[in-house]
C-alpha cells in the first residue's frame, strides 16, 4: 500500500520553489524521489493534482503518495513471448509496441527482462546486472520489432562486442511525415542528451556520442515532388539512445506519431490514415537483426513483418 504524506505548507513558504518547500520538511524522502513523484501526478493540493515540482509554492494542504519500495530485483512475471529462435546460449524475440525492455522508475515491472526471468530462469545472463540481465541492445518502449538477449555469459559477452564494433546488421522501417531529401543518403551527425529537455536527445552541435544512420525511400506517398508520408528503411551503424527517431527528425521528416520528435502535423490524409490504422505509437519498426552467432558460430538473420497498426497505416497511404 502507498504511503501518504501530509504537508501544511503556510505563507512562510509562498514563493519558493515547491519541490525545494516540500522537501525541506520531508526529510525521509529526497529531492529527486519527491520530483520523480511529483511528475508521476502523485502530489495533491487541496484535492488538486500537481505535477510541476518547479510551480511557485503556494500556502495549503498537500498529500505527496508514496508508493511502497521496489523490489530490489526483478521478479519472474508470466508475460507472452513471440520466441522468434532459442538455444542454450541466446534468445530472439519479436517484441510488441509498449513492452519496456527492462525495469527502470515508473515502470518496474510488466517488462521483457520479467518476461525473460519467467521464461528462461536461472539461464539468463547475469552480466547486465541486476536489473538488466540478458539485456544486451535496447529499442525504445513504443518501437516494435526483433532483439536479442543473452542466456549465457559467454554469449552476453561475445553479442556485446559484435555489437560495439557495429558487426551486426539491423534494418529499420520507418513510416515518416514527407519525405528525406535525397532520398537516400547517410546521416552522420552526433547524438548527445538536449540541452533543453532532459528526457530528449539531439543532434549535438558539439561533444556528443557519433551516430550513422543509413537510410533509403522505397516508398513515396502523395506526390511525388511533395510526399504526403513515406516508407523509409533505416539501416544502423551504431546504436543510440532515440538514433533513427534524431536523425530523421534533423532531415524534417520525422517518424508519424512520433510524440517526443514529431514537431508538427502530418497532412490531414496522413492524419485520417494513421487515425483509422489506430496508430497511437511513432511508427518504428526493428524489422531485421542479423548476426553471427558468439559462441556457434552460425550465421544467424531474423525478419519480423510489420505489425498490425503499422500494416494498416501503409495500406491506407498508398490509397492517398
Amino acid at each position: 500500500m502507498s504511503d501518504p504524506r501530509h504537508v501544511a505548507l503556510d505563507e512562510t513558504a509562498r514563493g519558493e520553489r515547491l519541490d525545494k518547500a516540500l522537501a525541506g520538511r520531508l526529510t525521509d524522502v529526497s529531492r529527486a524521489r519527491l520530483q520523480a513523484l511529483i511528475a508521476e501526478g502523485r502530489l495533491r493540493r487541496d484535492g488538486v493534482v500537481i505535477t510541476d515540482g518547479a510551480a511557485r509554492a503556494v500556502p495549503g494542504d498537500y498529500v505527496l503518495d508514496v508508493p511502497p519500495p521496489a523490489p530490489a530485483s526483478p521478479e519472474a512475471e508470466s508475460i507472452p513471448l513471440a520466441v522468434l529462435f532459442e538455444d542454450a546460449h541466446l534468445i530472439v524475440i519479436d517484441k510488441p509496441a509498449g513492452l519496456t525492455m527492462h525495469p527502470a522508475p515508473g515502470s518496474e515491472t510488466g517488462t521483457l527482462v520479467n518476461a525473460l526471468l519467467a521464461h528462461c530462469g536461472a539461464s539468463l545472463s547475469g552480466i547486465g546486472g541486476v536489473a538488466r540481465p540478458g539485456i544486451v541492445h535496447r529499442i525504445d518502449k513504443e518501437t516494435s520489432g526483433v532483439v536479442v538477449a543473452a542466456k549465457s555469459d559467454a554469449a552476453h559477452q561475445g553479442l556485446s562486442a559484435l555489437f560495439a564494433a557495429h558487426d551486426i546488421e539491423r534494418a529499420y522501417v520507418a513510416f515518416t511525415r514527407g519525405a528525406p531529401d535525397p532520398r537516400r543518403g547517410t546521416i552522420e551527425a552526433a547524438i548527445a542528451r538536449s540541452t533543453h529537455d532532459r528526457k530528449k536527445m539531439a543532434v549535438a552541435r558539439s561533444g556528443g556520442r557519433a551516430a550513422l544512420t543509413h537510410y533509403r525511400v522505397e516508398r513515396i506517398f502523395g506526390p511525388e515532388e511533395r510526399p504526403l508520408a513515406a516508407r523509409v528503411v533505416c539501416r544502423l551503424e551504431t546504436g543510440r539512445t532515440h538514433q533513427i527517431r534524431v536523425h530523421l527528425a534533423s532531415k524534417g521528416a520525422p517518424c508519424l506519431g512520433d510524440p517526443v520528435y514529431g514537431a508538427g502535423q502530418p497532412a490531414a490524409p496522413v492524419r485520417a490514415a494513421m487515425a483509422e490504422a489506430g496508430l497511437a505509437r511513432q511508427a518504428l519498426h526493428a524489422a531485421v537483426l542479423g548476426f553471427v552467432h558468439p559462441v556457434t558460430g552460425e550465421t544467424l538473420r531474423f525478419e519480423s513483418p510489420l505489425p498490425a497498426d503499422m500494416a494498416e497505416l501503409e495500406a491506407r497511404l498508398a490509397a492517398l
